[in-house]
């Protein structure tokens, strides 16, 4: 049955795929001008006529993937994947199509038997986001749990055949597998979705990048501010802060934009107020420190996920978000064994981190009820809030704790 249900995804995608991707391609042909977008030193690049072959044997590995699923939740959020990047794409092309500067030259033998049946049914349209480059991004997150991890380089090699069989653009390449990676993190096989907080960041990005397509010049450089943007969308619709890439309390360079918005928007709540404060025998509840800035808190324990900080445990959670009972039991554990006086910290020092901390004090026997701790901490820490979501949460967790002694 699930061999079935996958080819009736094929016979679904397959022709999908040609009728969308052929009227984009005839959209564009339609234009009196479609222009091009190339830096002047791609005209150096070689032209790979071999690499046809591993850019041939995306299809083979498309239609493939449909047929080996493990099961029918597996399958469907593939496919899924494979219609979405579809659809997205082929929208893009037509909302802003660019053609590619370069032809490739004649080419014998049976890489060029390859090139005429690419040719008999693409033209030199529907360039970015790269769609070979996305599916390559698409297909490696499936097979990578069958392969071993090395052939992660002949999917490396047939996004980059894109650029060496002369299909596509340098700029191609990054905006596809930009879309790649977003479609991943926006369908995952196990998802906590914040759709409010995904959808205002994600349309952020999308304005942003729009606007680059059409402005260019300068405006390209909205990109870098895009790009993180979107990536902290996928992060809300998928409830996974680690999305974020955030390692070893250090954030990427790539989410550099994100993490120097919300330095500026900690800093407007928070201007005027102290940066922390003592809850109990030698546990502060406060705003994260900057990476280098000097402190005398024997440890932090960092709750975190946008931004970098020096701190001994990270529990990284998503801003607004609550934490999971898991990432309590741990931030409650990690708080009583850290060195005193300890920090415990988020962006603003109000919300993720105070939920640790009351967390703490239940755990511990300190106080007797989730609104206890509540009240303790709003009381020394007035700033300190906790909505009903995560009210609920922290009671939730409370009541089937392990208390451990203080």
């Amino acid at each position: 049955m699930l061999r079935l249900r996958g080819l009736m995804w094929l016979a679904f995608l397959g022709p999908l795929f040609f009728l969308t991707y052929n009227f984009a391609n005839a959209t564009a042909a339609a234009r009196s001008h479609v222009p091009s977008l190339a830096f002047d030193w791609e005209r150096h690049l070689p032209f790979l006529a071999w690499t046809i072959f591993p850019y041939w044997s995306s299809d083979l590995l498309y239609g493939f993937s449909l047929l080996i699923g493990k099961s029918k939740k597996e399958l469907d959020t593939h496919a899924r994947r494979l219609l979405a990047v579809q659809l997205i794409s082929v929208a893009w092309f037509v909302a802003f199509p660019l053609r590619v500067a370069y032809a490739e030259p004649a080419v014998d033998g049976a890489a060029g038997w390859l090139f005429a049946q690419l040719r008999g049914f693409d033209q030199p349209f529907n360039q970015a986001p790269s769609l070979h480059v996305s599916l390559a991004v698409i297909l490696w997150d499936f097979y990578k749990r069958r392969l071993p991890r090395w052939t992660c380089a002949w999917f490396v090699l047939i996004a980059l055949s894109a650029w060496t069989t002369y299909q596509h653009q340098f700029i191609d390449l990054p905006m596809g597998a930009w879309l790649g990676v977003l479609i991943v993190a926006a369908m995952p096989e196990k998802a906590n979705p914040q759709p409010k907080l995904a959808s205002a960041y994600l349309a952020a990005a999308i304005t942003l990048t729009a606007f680059a397509f059409t402005v260019r010049g300068w405006a390209w450089l909205l990109l870098f501010v895009a790009f993180p943007l979107s990536i902290v969308a996928a992060a809300y619709w998928s409830g996974n802060a680690a999305m974020l890439g955030k390692k070893n309390g250090r954030m990427p360079f790539w989410m550099w934009p994100v993490e120097i918005g919300a330095r500026v928007n900690a800093y407007l709540w928070t201007r005027g107020t102290p940066a922390q404060t003592e809850i109990r025998e030698g546990v502060w509840l406060g705003r994260a420190r900057r990476i280098g800035e000097r402190h005398t808190f024997a440890s932090v324990v960092d709750l975190t996920a946008e931004l970098s900080t020096n701190a001994e445990t990270v529990i990284p959670v998503l801003d607004l978000t609550p934490p999971a009972n898991t990432d309590l039991t741990r931030a409650a554990e990690a708080i009583e064994s850290a060195p005193k006086p300890v920090l415990v910290c988020c962006a603003l020092g109000v919300s993720r981190s105070a939920i640790a901390v009351a967390a703490w004090l239940i755990a511990t026997g300190r106080v007797q009820s989730a609104q206890d701790a509540i009240a303790e901490i709003h009381q020394n820490r007035p700033l300190t809030r906790l909505n009903t979501k995560a009210q609920k949460c922290l009671q939730q967790w409370s009541g089937g704790r392990n208390e451990f002694g203080p």
